[in-house]
């Protein structure tokens, strides 16, 4: 009788551990079919004719896949001429970025000089100020110098300080290093370049690939500078260019769905597999960097 009594209770708590088990697996099944469901269509009406992406109410597959709609953008817009602008200014960009910012970081976080901490606000507080505020005095500043349509306003920019918030993540994670790393260096005749170069940079690799694989999206997404700071079309980055896809943009062309869809899942690839590939840098870089302040 005392175990049947027993017995009521752990039974009654497995239930609700299943319900609660149940309950959170079924909601987390609907916001993953919430969140990846446009990109799942988006993949499917890229193989659709453009009569059936227009179609009401929306078709999810198509009848026959139109694997020519991926051949046609290449054929149709100088593709790959913008794809290669693309991936000069990410890779020239992300490497400023990542340099510079480790940099600055380097010295927030294990120099010692007046005003320091004062600097690193000033730092922080330009978070807050909008790229519209700074566009005009940028746009007449690049046009003083020469470089308005070149691919120049968009990296060199990333070699002065890498942004605000790589600097600060940079920083967050050089805190949690130990300092007497520098410390035995420093004994061993190791010069502040060399602790740098030699010993942080190589514990700093999750860092590192977080701020690669934010600064790729970023600068492979980027619409504003290239539209305002570049007008030869051959000169495009793949984000500008996917807009002449809309309609009336493309001479001969009246519709543009399917292609529209199609380059969008070509330039979105790249994000993709970079992702994938640093997960797991990148949630480790994102977890360390919170670990001291």
């Amino acid at each position: 009788m005392i175990r049947a009594v027993r017995a009521l209770p752990i039974a009654s708590a497995r239930r609700t551990t299943i319900v609660s088990n149940a309950f959170i697996y079924t909601l987390l099944l609907l916001g993953t079919a919430f969140s990846i469901g446009p990109f799942l269509w988006t993949v499917s009406g890229s193989l659709m004719t453009d009569i059936e992406v227009q179609a009401y109410p929306p078709k999810l597959f198509p009848a026959k896949p139109q694997w020519h709609n991926y051949v046609q953008v290449w054929q149709e817009v100088p593709f790959g001429r913008w794809l290669m602008n693309s991936s000069v200014v990410v890779v020239l960009a992300v490497l400023g970025t990542t340099l510079s910012a480790s940099l600055v970081a380097y010295s927030f976080a294990r120099m010692r000089y007046p005003g320091r901490d004062l600097l690193f606000m000033v730092t922080l507080s330009t978070m807050m100020l909008p790229v519209e505020v700074t566009l005009i005095p940028t746009y007449l500043l690049f046009r003083e110098l020469r470089w308005l349509d070149t691919l120049k306003p968009l990296i060199v920019p990333s070699f002065f300080g890498g942004g605000a918030f790589n600097i600060f993540l940079m920083r967050q994670f050089l805190l949690a290093i130990p300092r007497e790393l520098d410390e035995a260096a420093i004994v061993d005749g190791a010069n502040s370049w060399r602790i740098f170069w030699q010993i942080l940079m190589p514990l700093c690799k999750p860092a590192l690939a977080t701020l690669a694989v934010i600064g790729f999206i970023g600068h492979w997404n980027n619409f504003m500078g290239p539209l305002i700071f570049i007008n030869t079309v051959e000169k495009f980055t793949v984000a500008v260019g996917v807009r002449f896809f809309q309609l009336g943009s493309i001479p001969g062309i009246l519709t543009k769905d399917h292609l529209l869809l199609a380059a969008s899942v070509m330039v979105t690839a790249p994000c993709l597999v970079l992702f994938f590939m640093a997960q797991k840098y990148f949630v480790q870089g994102i977890v360390m960097t919170g670990i001291k302040g």
